[in-house]
């Protein structure tokens, strides 16, 4: 341990000059141009050959102890969110990492750096691929749409689209250490469905004939409300969170509104409870858009599966903090109610996702900042590096018994990814007939 962290100390000014740069450039998912390239040219400073992802951004390279073992894949997040309101988010495009994944990054190339020391390898066996991962955060369904129909991208997160083309073949475990405001290692949390929501109205003049129209406002408020009105049918066990937005509310004020835009997630903690109330908020849009006489297409697509951490990997996760960093405090804290497609991984493969210390500030909102880089970057990177050993030393006895004991929700990376491609669903859900009656598919 003691090796370890010199180390990563003494790359302690390619770390934290990686955390400003990063923040300095913040970038949304698939976007990350920048960020993926300051990332490759210093991991091919310290020597490394990269495989990179074809089209988008993001890469790969892999460290062989020479020794018989599995394969440990260590991943850090190049993407950042949209907060138009912090004070120091990109002014053009209102990014900023509001969620740390900029720290993640630098603690990454920490542990890049500190694998290069002598001696860092010698008592572990297998192998450790390092992966730079674009697009957790799931937002601008929009735009990631449109990458799904140019054949770029197959999945909104890049976790899944990795795997789809073939970057984690091979791969045994793996972790991804967050960064926040409290260090913790919890049992996991919820998925997600994405969703894209279009009321199809009719225009009019607002003023000289509103009733030549069909207002998509209107009916997208009336689905809003009916959201709302079943939100106590959800049972407080199944974690389900649904909160919508308006992306587009019409064109002009002196027009009845012909089509809003909505997006949003059915979050929930089984692929159960998100299915069942998927159907429930389906049927709510649909009945907005049926009281108001428009139509509605409502998009479907597989987000994020839920995260089950192995309990053996938050047991060496656990372990690792106090032996490297004795004396730092970890938070109990529940099943977790964002998502993340560290998720996906964990359908094939044992996993976990801790929360490292040294944010200050709310999550995603304006005021968040690295308040403790020493903890957040350097400190993340001993902990990783610590847990790494755990798991790979002593002819990766551990890691072996781990991945023995691991009961996976699928038996393969392709039956997961077919299983998340049944989940898409699209078209329009209502047929108006002549005679008056209405027909509407509500799941």
């Amino acid at each position: 341990m003691q090796n370890i962290t010199k180390a990563v100390e003494k790359h302690r000014q390619l770390i934290l000059d990686a955390e400003r740069y990063i923040w300095q450039h913040p970038e949304t998912g698939y976007k990350e141009v920048k960020t993926s390239a300051y990332m490759a040219e210093q991991f091919e400073k310290l020597g490394y050959t990269l495989t990179f992802a074809e089209g988008i951004t993001g890469f790969t390279t892999e460290i062989d102890t020479g020794r018989e073992g599995p394969t440990l894949l260590i991943l850090a997040e190049l993407d950042s969110i949209i907060c138009p309101s912090h004070p120091e988010c990109d002014p053009e495009t209102g990014a900023v990492h509001s969620c740390g994944h900029h720290a993640q990054c630098a603690a990454l190339l920490g542990i890049a750096a500190a694998l290069t020391e002598k001696g860092i390898l010698d008592e572990l066996s297998g192998k450790i691929r390092l992966c730079t991962v674009p697009a957790e955060e799931l937002l601008e369904i929009e735009y990631r749409t449109r990458l799904r129909e140019q054949g770029i991208i197959k999945y909104m997160g890049g976790k899944s689209e990795f795997l789809s083309r073939g970057l984690f073949d091979g791969v045994d475990l793996a972790f991804l250490f967050h960064t926040g405001g409290k260090s913790y290692v919890n049992e996991g949390a919820v998925g997600c469905i994405a969703k894209k929501i279009i009321y199809k109205g009719k225009a009019a003049h607002a003023g000289g004939s509103p009733w030549k129209g069909n207002n998509a406002l209107y009916a997208a408020t009336c689905g809003l409300n009916a959201i709302n009105a079943i939100r106590e049918t959800f049972k407080d066990g199944d974690l389900i969170r649904v909160h919508p937005i308006i992306t587009h509310g019409g064109d002009m004020v002196n027009a009845i509104p012909e089509r809003v835009e909505l997006e949003s997630y059915v979050r929930g903690k089984t692929f159960a409870s998100i299915t069942e109330s998927n159907a429930r908020v389906n049927r709510a849009l649909t009945g907005g858009a049926i009281s108001l006489g428009t139509n509605i297409e409502i998009v479907d697509i597989p987000g994020y599966a839920p995260l089950y951490n192995s309990t053996g990997m938050m047991e060496a996760c656990v372990d690792a903090v106090h032996q490297i960093l004795p004396e730092h405090e970890l938070a109990d804290l529940p099943f977790g109610t964002g998502s993340t497609d560290m998720g996906d991984l964990s359908c094939i493969m044992p996993v976990v996702h801790p929360h490292v210390a040294g944010a200050s500030g709310i999550g995603h909102g304006n005021n968040y900042q690295i308040a403790d880089p020493e903890m957040a970057c350097l400190g993340s990177a001993k902990w990783q590096l610590a847990m790494a050993k755990l798991l790979l030393e002593n002819g990766a006895a551990r890691a072996k018994k781990i991945i023995a004991e691991f009961k996976p929700q699928f038996a393969s990376a392709k039956e997961y990814l077919d299983y998340m491609d049944s989940l898409n669903s699209s078209g329009d859900r209502i047929e108006y007939r002549e005679d008056g009656t209405v027909s509407a598919k509500l799941n």
